[in-house]
């Protein structure tokens, strides 16, 4: 280890003699020679600060000098931290919700931090995939279309993630293949190994770099989930990848956390270690040694499971941590904490002298008063793939930090929208009727985004329910479209009143396929992310409960909008259009004045909701659903 007082003094040196000199030649070899002497300093595990005592020459060529080696130590005095997240034995463990309370853990004690979610599957990102098969498709500010994790993430950290933090195997062999095309690779056989692996390790190195906290210094650490399962064929590059990375950058620099599952078999209600064992052992065997476990269960672990699994696993009995079944997803970085993880992971990264004693008090404060309410709100969903929640993850989420905010406990009544039309009436009458009976007794409806045309007839029907019986109404994205559509039709007359998308033949198109839209290309062709509002009507129920902005930014995901030639009939007949685009042309936010909370909003503002920071929209839905919302935009307005 190289000690300071001489790096100092050896630095000094090389400003006197640099000082002393005057033709050009000369300082060129005494830069040259600094270079040098830069690249040769072993690595400093200790980040220091110190002040170099030729930093107040005024040569030019000593402030060249003076920047370049504050450059070249600050690089070697930092040094990027890598937690790796793994899962074994089956999918679906909650590997994202463990990754982000580990984030939420080390952020408490300090450090800054990223996440990277690694996606095996081809596709270039989630923007084509079904959500009846991957869950909801998260939109970040800069348009990417990614995995539902990175909205954990967001939530949990409380950061703003790029395109780039979410990873395909789409994405790495389209940029080695545009490489290879460019001829980067040129008179080489292009293969996994070493070109798809170096990608990985590139990609990965770069990303982490990325400032997404609103610092302009990149993060202490980064937290890397993998999806997955271990010992799946199309995650093997990025297994081989990260072992390398690990290597790489050497093992105080790098931490892997294997998710696993202890099951119970209910004949012989003992837990049951052998599917992490061979989980472990299939992961060994790729070259990757887990520091620690995090073993999902029903119930906590038993001391001899923990040692069963610390002996056939070979991980430390203290590095096992138990992630069992708890009321809701914020007491996880509490029982990681419980549990000490972020003293076992810092341990392994070296960073315990830095680090602070994990403070996690709101987050104490958050889960203890979600468990202890006892009013609920009814809010019926009406949608499309109300089949599988996941489908629709932020915008439960959205509700949950609303009704929190309201002291409430959301109570969601999913109703698929086909279930609401006629014809059900004659194919499943007993659905219609259950449908219909759910719709009536909620205290709200919201309609949430959407595509394609199954169902729109029951959101219609919906709409229409909310709007004549003054019941709060949210309608998101598509469910905007479906309130100017029904709007169209019962109140101005216009019975064949449709948007582009499902009748294009329609005489009253009153929604139309956006200009700039593709019709050819469905990946990365819709208006995406984060886009300024502003509002026409200042003193809206909107613009109050966005505190009286003068506009906001939110994150958008559509390929049709209201129709720009019918506004002014929409609007004579009493809808109306108080948020636009800058443009002024593109309509982003409807409200129906006289009715308690009928409001449709073109971008999806659960994206941006966090806990302990409600999305306005859904706020004021259940702000208006529990008769609260007159007197909330009275005291907001009074400012106490």
């Amino acid at each position: 280890m190289l000690k300071l007082n001489c790096l100092s003094k050896s630095l000094l040196s090389l400003s006197s003699f640099s000082t002393t000199t005057t033709t050009t030649t000369t300082t060129t070899i005494v830069s040259r020679s600094a270079t040098h002497f830069i690249k040769q300093l072993p690595y400093i595990n200790t980040v220091c600060r110190f002040s170099y005592p030729f930093c107040t020459s005024s040569s030019s060529s000593n402030r060249g000098l003076n920047l370049e080696l504050h450059k070249n130590i600050e690089e070697r005095e930092r040094k990027m931290k890598y937690v790796l997240v793994t899962g074994g034995v089956v999918s679906g463990l909650g590997k994202g919700v463990t990754a982000s309370s580990i984030g939420v853990v080390l952020k408490a004690c300090g450090l800054r931090v990223t996440s990277i979610k690694i996606d095996p599957y081809l596709n270039t990102d989630a923007g084509t995939m079904s959500p009846f098969e991957h869950g909801e498709v998260f939109v970040l500010d800069d348009g990417g279309e990614v995995d539902l994790d990175l909205g954990n993430y967001e939530r949990f950290l409380d950061v703003t993630l790029t395109r780039d933090n979410n990873i395909t195997t789409g994405k790495i062999y389209q940029s080695v293949l545009e490489r290879e095309r460019k001829g980067d690779y040129l008179g080489k056989t292009v293969q996994v190994v070493p070109h798809i692996t170096d990608a990985i390790k590139e990609w990965i190195q770069r990303v982490a770099n990325i400032p997404v906290d609103g610092n302009n210094e990149p993060a202490d650490v980064c937290v890397i989930e993998l999806g997955g399962t271990v010992g799946d064929i199309e995650s093997m590059p990025f297994i081989e990848a990260l072992r390398q990375l690990s290597f790489t950058v050497g093992k105080e620099n790098f931490c892997l956390i294997h998710v696993s599952l202890i099951p119970v078999l209910g004949v012989v209600g003992e837990q049951k270690t052998k599917p992490t064992q061979h989980s472990v052992r299939e992961l060994r065997a790729l070259g990757l040694t887990p520091h620690l476990l995090a073993c999902r269960s029903a119930q906590p672990l038993l001391e001899n499971t923990k040692e069963k699994l610390s002996q056939f696993c070979h991980v430390p009995a203290e590095n096992i941590l138990n992630v069992h079944d708890v009321p809701n997803i914020w007491h996880v970085p509490l029982l990681l904490r419980n549990q000490n993880a972020h003293s076992a992971i810092l341990r392994q990264l070296n960073l315990l002298d830095v680090a602070e004693t994990p403070n996690l008090q709101e987050w104490t404060t958050r889960a203890e008063t979600y468990d202890n309410l006892s009013n609920s709100v009814r809010i019926a969903m009406v949608g499309k793939y109300v089949g599988l929640t996941d489908s629709y993850l932020s915008v439960v989420k959205a509700l949950l930090h609303a009704c929190i905010a309201c002291s409430m406990k959301p109570a969601i009544d999913w109703i698929a929208a086909s279930d609401l039309e006629d014809e059900s009436a004659k194919s499943t009458p007993e659905a219609h009727a259950s449908a219909w009976k759910t719709l009536k007794s909620a205290s709200c409806v919201l309609v949430p985004g959407g595509f394609g045309d199954r169902g729109i007839g029951g959101m219609i029907l919906a709409a229409k329910y909310a709007r004549e019986n003054n019941v709060p109404y949210l309608g998101i994205c598509l469910g905007m479209q479906i309130s100017v559509i029904e709007f169209a039709r019962s109140v101005l007359g216009w019975e064949d009143a449709n948007s582009e998308e499902f009748d294009e033949k329609a005489s009253n198109l009153v929604i139309k396929f956006m200009p700039e839209g593709s019709r050819t290309h469905m990946g990365n062709t819709m208006r995406l992310g984060s886009r300024k509002t502003l509002f026409k009507t200042p003193h809206c129920v909107t613009s109050k409960l966005y505190h009286n902005s003068r506009f906001v930014d939110e994150r958008h995901r559509h390929r049709y909008e209201v129709n720009p030639n019918l506004v002014n009939a929409l609007e004579d007949g009493g809808l109306k259009f108080v948020g636009r685009d800058e443009s002024g042309e593109r309509m982003e936010i409807l409200e129906l004045p006289g009715h308690p909370y009928y409001v449709g909003v073109q971008f999806h503002p659960e994206f941006k909701s966090r806990p302990g920071r409600a999305s306005a929209p859904f706020l004021g839905l259940i702000l208006a659903a529990t008769n609260q919302l007159e007197g909330y935009l009275k005291t907001d307005q009074n400012g106490s």
